[in-house]
């Protein structure tokens, strides 16, 4: 088939290649010239693994092309997916998404489509956004909603092997033409679960909201054990046998971050006091409280490792991605600890092994180390931050810092490899 993608950041340019990688012709669109002359060379402006290799393999090819022009577009595609961010709202403090990005790609897109053709959102939305765009679009064109499941670090594997395809349609030509597109997927195996618009938009925003309430619920035990001299690593490796609760997502530590789950919380919450059922979503503002306190508590502990404060101390952060196998540093819990160390009067060193780049735009007053010896030599205190494997594999014994004091904020260091080394070694909600 002929596919579309319009918005080429981490959902689309990974939605793009993959779609190529099944077969299908592919025209990615963003009105960013830049970007797209970067994709269109082979080029991934942003670490995602897997995707550089996917990409190259496909321009090269000529089965994935990238343009800023949506006349082309509409003329080249038979199904276009709406890939653009919905980031948090900047004029508002509801928390709500900013629906900005999707409203102008629908409109720029809908001013030269014609009958016959499907549009389907992948963007996480407000539930009710698919209802109101449908009706932006042309008489003969339709919507339906594809919510993506992508986990950054692994996008490439969720596109092709995802563990189910959600579909809101509201027609059979349009989940037809959905089961076309995702063919080689469907036949693999997948479930794939067909839902009316609305739903298929809650399921995204439903399961995030779950995520997060269960890496919360965690933390929250973390401040009960360290309350009361309870160990949460043992707590969570407990309950985790229960085959109703699961191991997964219960490693209580600094707390989530990045581009979804921090806004898609936020949003979601908002979206239900305006459909008057705030109360039902009440609860997501203690998990968004609790996540924001896990950061606080690290600070707390560092002032309490230099003797109640951190000023003028060198200090060395290992991290500054959200998360490990990506470069994103939106609402890194990493680098905002970082950055309140600093404004602290500490003198902060980052380390990471993939967003070096990014964080130094964003925070220039940060200083840098090329590894993570370096960012530790004379270091009176080492915060972990951002669970990369290679952290887990440092030697305690040879890393240069002074203090040998190191605060583990992601639950993931061993403890008794690094008491043995001679270090002081504190983590979240463990003794």
């Amino acid at each position: 088939m002929r596919l579309t993608v319009i918005g080429t950041g981490y959902l689309g340019a990974t939605h793009a290649a993959a779609m190529a990688e099944l077969g299908h012709d592919v025209l990615g669109i963003d009105i960013d010239p830049d970007k797209v002359a970067a994709l269109a060379s082979g080029r991934v402006p942003f670490h995602e693994p897997g995707l550089d290799e996917l990409l190259a393999k496909h321009t090269a090819s000529g089965r994935l092309r990238f343009t800023t022009s949506y006349a082309e577009a509409a003329t080249f595609g038979q199904v276009h997916f709406v890939c653009v961010g919905t980031p948090q709202a900047t004029d508002t403090d509801s928390g709500a998404a900013d629906l900005s990005y999707v409203n102008a790609a629908v409109d720029a897109l809908a001013a030269h489509l014609s009958p016959g053709t499907l549009v389907v959102g992948k963007s996480t939305v407000p539930v009710g956004t698919a209802h109101r765009l449908a009706g932006r679009l042309p008489t003969g064109t339709e919507l339906a909603w594809n919510p993506e499941f992508l986990r950054e670090g692994f996008a490439v594997q969720d596109t092709l092997r995802p563990d189910r395809l959600v579909m809101g349609v509201a027609s059979a030509a349009a989940e037809a033409l959905l089961r076309e597109v995702y063919a080689a997927v469907i036949a693999t195996g997948t479930p794939v679960v067909i839902t009316d618009l609305p739903t298929a938009e809650l399921v995204k925003t439903a399961a995030n909201a779950f995520l997060a309430t269960k890496i919360s619920f965690i933390n929250a035990m973390a401040e009960v054990c360290e309350a009361s001299g309870g160990n949460v690593a043992t707590l969570a490796e407990a309950i985790g046998h229960d085959n109703r609760i699961g191991s997964r997502f219960l490693r209580a530590g600094v707390g989530f971050g990045g581009g979804c789950l921090p806004k898609d919380i936020r949003a979601f919450r908002a979206r239900a006091q305006e459909l008057g059922a705030g109360r039902a979503l009440a609860f997501l503002g203690e998990v968004d409280a609790i996540n924001l306190r896990r950061r606080q508590r690290v600070l707390d502990l560092a002032r309490e490792l230099c003797g109640g404060s951190v000023a003028g101390r060198r200090v060395a952060v290992l991290g500054a991605a959200f998360k490990p196998d990506s470069d994103d540093i939106r609402d890194s819990p990493a680098l905002d600890v970082a950055a309140r160390l600093h404004r602290q009067d500490a003198q902060v060193t980052v380390f990471d092994p993939k967003a070096m780049d990014n964080a130094r735009k964003a925070y220039p007053d940060l200083e840098y180390a090329a590894t993570s010896t370096a960012v530790a030599e004379g270091a009176d205190l080492v915060v972990h931050l951002t669970e990369w494997p290679e952290f887990g594999r440092i030697d305690p014994a040879m890393l240069p810092a002074a203090g040998r004091k190191i605060i583990d904020g992601r639950g993931g260091l061993d403890p008794a490899r690094w008491r043995a080394a001679g270090w002081t070694f504190r983590a979240l909600g463990r003794p």
